[in-house]
């Protein structure tokens, strides 16, 4: 007999789960592949009950991906699902490959590729991933949301959480009439995140300069105002794509605080104000507010409850940083809360998450308030903001600059004493045409062995379902002889001389658990 609709609902409800994740955006959907890919069983909880959204799509939902998302998506086999950047990638954001024009810009002041000394990145060179790539939010959670179904995940929209309780087993959670059980709960629900206002963390950091206003409008006379980002004695303006214009307007965040609706006589008098132009609005279609606040949560766990995201750290959507910090932490998260799951994670190993992401949220919102500092319309900050913009004309200041933005220098101080370790593994090719990013997609630790050293394979044999053993010559070994990858394409270790098999062992039993101590 099939069961009632009220027969499902009690089974659903009987059911534990590894894992429940609150939201279904690109943070939430990321983790939950990563922790599906090592079989945890996994809930999201999305709060809209459908996913597409204007704010998500063209010119609304364009986002740029900074090295560090492209290189995991494209570990993951997720970048070639992406149709919107094959159209619209920046053709320059490869400067080995001798890129001009833009390579990207800090509050508004642009970088010239050409200015970049990309020798200063040793360990980066040419691959199938590039520095920086453009997507769209909606595209980019469809294809997640598709991988994350096919890897078995669950997915609930129109389900949002209402409360929850957690033991020393597990988590309760409430949805409605709904209650759902799991042993983690991870909370991907946003910059207003239940889960961290429930779950006791505290939020702090800074309060606003600005209302900040992304519009979609018809103007009848659009060339009074200037193209590009035009930072004025009241304000700022950007007019890119037709009738998509993004405003900053000073006032301390008020009217975004108001909740007032963004009516067209308040759109058009601070447009006016703020270009000082008489131009003329003859329709608005659609405009969100947003502000500068930056807030970071002190702690990133509570005992069974983890933040990620938009959840953990708030800041201006300037420069793009929000969603690649968001989708690192997924990337950092996954494998780690997988493995504690699979009961194969070293003591301590879900800790390091907190070490290794919140100096990366710390540094993003500094960033950002950086930039508002230089945007103010006052004399001080128009000043700063010409040093800067001689400094990023410089070749040391284009090169800091890109690195910043592309998130070249995106590094984890992880114990070891090659200057690769903590960074990303470089996409090697190897001779076979094979390459290094291609061998992720199962999300198992590699231990790449240039060298053929038979106590590195006795090594990776230890750590069997954890740990592969990777003897392939590449065509360029930057002089490396061997290195541990953990999970997430990090470098645990590296040697560029005779193997250290005291140093590698000591990095191994950080990351995982031998066999041995399994069966102890």
């Amino acid at each position: 007999m099939n069961p009632t609709p009220k027969d499902n609902k009690s089974v659903e409800n009987n059911m534990v789960y590894d894992v429940i994740i609150a939201g279904a955006g690109p943070v939430g959907l990321f983790l939950a592949c990563e922790l599906a890919l090592e079989n945890c069983s996994v809930l999201i909880l999305e709060k809209a009950a459908h996913p597409h959204s204007p704010l998500k799509q063209l010119p609304f939902g364009l986002r740029g991906l900074n090295a560090p998302t492209v290189e995991a998506l494209y570990r993951r086999g997720l970048l070639e699902g992406l149709e919107v950047h094959k159209s619209l990638k920046n053709p320059h954001s490869n400067p080995k490959k001798g890129g001009q024009g833009p390579g990207g810009h800090f509050a508004g002041i642009v970088f010239q590729n050409e200015n970049i000394d990309a020798s200063k990145w040793q360990y980066r060179f040419d691959g199938a991933t590039q520095t920086s790539l453009i997507s769209e939010m909606e595209e980019l959670e469809t294809v997640l949301a598709h991988r994350a179904e096919s890897l078995g995940v669950k997915i609930r929209r129109g389900m949002a959480i209402a409360d929850f309780h957690q033991s020393g087993e597990g988590v309760t959670v409430q949805s409605d009439n709904h209650s759902f059980n799991a042993k983690w709960l991870v909370g991907c629900d946003g910059s207003r995140s239940v889960v961290r206002k429930k779950g006791g963390f505290e939020f702090a950091g800074t309060e606003p300069e600005f209302t900040g206003y992304s519009t979609l409008i018809d103007l009848a006379d659009p060339e009074k105002l200037s193209s590009g980002r035009n930072v004025t004695e009241r304000g700022m303006y950007v007019q890119s794509q037709p009738g998509y214009v993004v405003i900053q307007d000073f006032d301390g965040g008020a009217f975004h605080h108001s909740k007032k609706p963004v009516t067209l006589a308040h759109l058009q008098e601070m447009l006016r104000r703020i270009s000082d132009t008489d131009v003329t609005i003859n329709a608005l279609h659609t405009a969100t507010t947003w502000t500068d606040r930056a807030r970071q949560a002190t702690s990133y766990r509570n005992g069974r409850i983890f933040l990620a995201g938009d959840a953990a750290h708030i800041h201006a959507p300037l420069g793009g940083q929000g969603l690649n910090l968001g989708l690192g932490d997924a990337m950092n998260l996954g494998w780690k809360l997988a493995a504690t799951i699979g009961g194969n994670a070293p003591q301590d190993l879900l800790d390091s998450y907190y070490i290794e992401r919140y100096p990366i949220g710390a540094q993003v919102l500094d960033w950002s308030r950086a930039q508002v500092a230089i945007m103010k319309p006052d004399p001080g900050s128009r000043a700063l903001n010409a040093i800067v913009r001689d400094l990023m004309n410089t070749r040391d200041g284009a090169t800091y600059f890109a690195g910043r933005i592309w998130g070249v220098l995106t590094h984890y101080a992880l114990d070891g004493s090659h200057p690769l370790t903590g960074y990303s593994v470089p996409n090697f090719e190897f001779e076979d045409g094979t390459k290094m990013g291609e061998l992720m997609r199962n999300g198992k630790g590699i231990l790449l062995d240039f060298a053929a050293d038979t106590s590195l394979k006795t090594l990776a044999g230890e750590y069997t379902g954890q740990m592969v053993y990777l003897h392939r010559p590449a065509k360029e070994q930057l002089g490396l002889k061997a290195l541990l990858i953990r999970p997430d394409g990090y470098i645990a270790w590296a040697a560029d001389k005779d193997s250290d098999d005291v140093e590698a062992r000591k990095s191994a039993s950080h990351w995982f658990v031998s066999d041995a101590d399994l069966k102890s």
